[in-house]
């Protein structure tokens, strides 16, 4: 019986169509997850996998299950939904087929596995889509209901799946080992108040955020988009061991402090989805109904096997009536992760004492080593003392930074553990970090709005102290708009409440969440606050991609009933449009990377250059002394070298001017000499007249080039010039 039942199922799975093509050469479909959607009765499962595969046409299965009611008929309903289609639903009489073998169900307990071929005719109806769309949204289920009473006997239903899907190991380590890349550089370059890298991390680390924080709103999500915002729960502080230490630590801690609700899993969430969501899609109640008169020994038995089978299968009961279903936003967004909805900020909370661990570290590491080089007399002492003093702001900023960034995370979780009334051990922890967390946030900023206050806004910029310690916030705009980090805050606290707080009204959300972005969109057009035009450019451009995205998601409104296909390729445009905007975030920084490499190898090639220059000239210096030496005398006197030319200066140039003095002098060689060397003028204040007066000096070159030989006579055409320019000043 239940070979065959297990063919009618996977003929119904390989059934399926799908839209929305990628590229694979082969494929299969599997069951991804199985639950009952009755309380079990007759049929109890405690293993069930199918898997077909396309390229040799072939279903393999492995089965376990066990009936316990005797003398029961029933006909079999399998229905399969796919995108909210349901292309095969058919209802089976058990008594027709097998000559009755089937009617009543016998009595025994059923293990087995094989492998059979479907025929040529019937794998060509299965289009081959269905193996290329990642994060396949269909389900199939099995109905046995008695023929006498139409009570349901039992009702299975199985998630089908591809394996391939949007959320990818690789993109989360791809995506961290950038960021810890631009992590490390911003903090080699962060010295400097106004460089832009600290600022791109921080537009990066946003960037994650708001696309985990956009898969968490209560909201009809298609699969595959809950998928690729899962690759960026690490930005939200959502890490998932892969041996649950940490998650069964939280369980044993929220059971003795009083924690009701539902442990971690490690089982598929989407099993435990609402029945209306994706990927079921469905708006039809499943029956939960069972036989009353079921005798209390059978009830007994029914109810020892359902909880063995829990807990060695957990193939848990999902109904509609049943307390267990994971809403949307962040149940089925935490649950898909293996994290339970009670311990997420739990998680959140102790992810974040790791990371004050290491940032503690990493500054103890900082001040040993200032300590060591001042001990030691390690490297130059203005170097050191700049180190020294610029260290407890270093430190600072990057606490004011890491605050900014965890912000997020602790306040939507803080906020969403005050709503569950679960372990209050929990609840105080939230307290805790909600106080820590808005005091390390809050304190800079008032403090940066009370400096302004009481100066102006040019102080934020020229006060070292300032500038270097809470830069973070206001260094990256204008002084004029220093007050833009605001209305972030503002926005991110706000974002956190509604997410949190009014997580019963998806439609509510949304709109909230529209109305804010699109005020900071304008704020950003209209007031352009950073120093530069590319920066104002690449923050609208941001700022547009959340108003853009955020709108695109009013399709996922319940209320409104887009139907799946539609809303699975939005899904996937939400995606394409968030990658596109990671991509250019990750070129921007590396671009400016590059740059500054280029300027660090500009720099030290300038210096090479200089110090090149500096040792041309000291060798230059160095030859000048030793050729200096060399024409010395032998008690070290230098000399005064004769040149092979003697070029007498003019007389009447080199003397004192004196208007009651002659112009026309005769002179001869004897007595050149001696003014030469005794009453020469040079350095002489000269009388006012002679700043007006055009004359040669005695270095000019004219006066040199025309010089007469020794011995010979100044004619008076020669000095008449100077005769008649000197009276005309008079």
């Amino acid at each position: 019986m239940f070979s065959f039942l297990a063919r009618l199922r996977v003929a119904a799975f390989t059934l399926s169509s799908l839209v929305i093509s990628s590229h694979a050469l082969e494929g299969s479909l599997f069951t991804s997850s199985v639950t009952y959607c009755s309380t079990p009765e007759t049929l109890l499962i405690q293993q069930f996998d199918v898997e077909y595969f396309a390229a040799n046409q072939s279903v393999s299965f492995n089965i376990s299950a066990e009936s316990v009611d005797s003398n029961v008929n029933v006909s079999a309903s399998l229905l399969v939904n796919v995108f909210g289609i349901e292309p095969l639903n058919i209802t089976i009489d058990l008594c027709g087929i097998l000559n009755g073998a089937l009617c009543p169900l016998p009595e025994y307990n059923f293990t087995g596995s094989d492998s059979i071929s479907l025929p040529d005719s019937f794998a060509s109806n299965i289009p081959s889509i269905v193996f290329k769309v990642p994060d396949l949204e269909g389900y199939a289920q099995l109905t046995l209901t008695e023929v006498s009473t139409g009570d349901v006997k039992a009702c299975v239903q199985a998630t089908l799946s591809n394996g391939l899907s949007t959320h990818q190991l690789a993109v989360e380590w791809a995506t961290g080992g950038l960021t810890i890349f631009t992590f490390l550089v911003a903090l080699w370059q962060s010295y400097s108040p106004t460089t832009i890298l600290p600022y791109r991390l921080m537009d990066l680390i946003y960037l994650f955020q708001n696309v985990a924080v956009s898969a968490l709103f209560n909201l009809n999500y298609p699969v595959t988009y809950i998928s690729f915002a899962l690759n960026f729960a690490w930005s939200l502080s959502l890490f998932s061991s892969g041996d649950d230490s940490m998650q069964g630590a939280i369980n044993n801690m929220r059971a003795l402090t009083g924690g009701g609700l539902a442990n971690s899993s490690s089982n598929s969430a989407v099993a435990f989805v609402n029945r209306k969501l994706s990927p079921f899609n469905s708006d039809s109640a499943s029956s939960s109904s069972s036989i009353s008169g079921l005798s209390s020994l059978t009830r007994r038995t029914v109810d020892s096997l359902v909880s063995n089978n829990l807990q060695q299968r957990d193939v848990a009961v999902v109904t509609s009536e049943s307390d267990n279903v994971l809403s949307a936003g962040i149940p089925i967004y935490v649950s898909t992760i293996n994290i339970a909805t009670a311990n997420a900020f739990m998680t959140v909370f102790l992810c974040t004492l790791i990371l004050i661990a290491i940032t503690l570290s990493v500054f103890s590491i900082g001040w040993v080593s200032l300590f060591t080089m001042e001990r030691f007399r390690l490297g130059h002492e203005s170097r050191r003392s700049q180190l020294r003093n610029a260290y407890p702001s270093w430190v600072r900023a990057w606490i004011l930074r890491l605050s900014l960034i965890m912000f997020t995370p602790l306040v939507v979780f803080a906020f969403y553990q005050w709503t569950l009334n679960d372990s209050w051990l929990s609840v105080l922890f939230s307290v805790i970090a909600f106080l820590g967390i808005m005091i390390a946030v809050c304190y800079p900023c008032v403090v940066v709005i009370r400096t302004v206050r009481r100066s102006e806004p040019s102080v934020l910029y020229t006060d070292p102290f300032l500038l270097k310690t809470y830069g973070p916030l206001h260094a990256q705009y204008l002084p004029r708009r220093y007050h833009f980090f605001l209305p972030l805050v503002i926005v991110a606290f706000f974002k956190a409440i509604i997410v949190s707080f009014i997580s019963s009204s998806g439609m509510a959300q949304i709109i909230l969440f529209l109305i804010l972005e699109i005020a900071l969109v304008l704020r950003v057009l209209l007031l352009r606050p950073h120093k530069t035009r590319g920066a104002d450019i690449f923050s609208s451009f941001l700022a547009i991609v959340r108003v853009v995205c955020t709108g695109l998601m009013i399709a996922f409104i319940q209320s409104i009933g887009v139907k799946p296909i539609p809303r699975y390729a939005i899904g996937l445009v939400l995606a394409v449009i968030y990658s596109i905007t990671i991509l250019v975030v990750f070129f921007n920084i590396a671009l400016h990377i590059q740059r500054l490499f280029k300027r660090r190898e500009a720099s030290r090639s300038s210096s090479r250059s200089s110090s090149l220059h500096g040792s041309s000239n000291t060798m230059l210096e160095k030859d000048a002394v030793s050729s200096s030496t060399s024409d010395s005398d032998p008690y070290g006197r230098p000399r005064n070298p004769t040149p092979e030319r003697n070029v007498p200066l003019d007389p009447e140039i080199n003397q004192p001017y004196n208007p009651s003095s002659p112009t026309t002098t005769t002179t001869d060689y004897a007595s050149t000499r001696q003014r030469d060397s005794e009453s020469t003028n040079f350095g002489s204040v000269l009388p006012r007249r002679w700043s007006f007066t055009p004359l040669h000096t005695p270095t000019d070159s004219s006066a040199l080039d025309h010089t007469p030989p020794f011995g010979s006579t100044l004619s008076r055409t020669s000095e008449e010039p100077l005769e008649k320019v000197s009276h005309s000043h008079d």
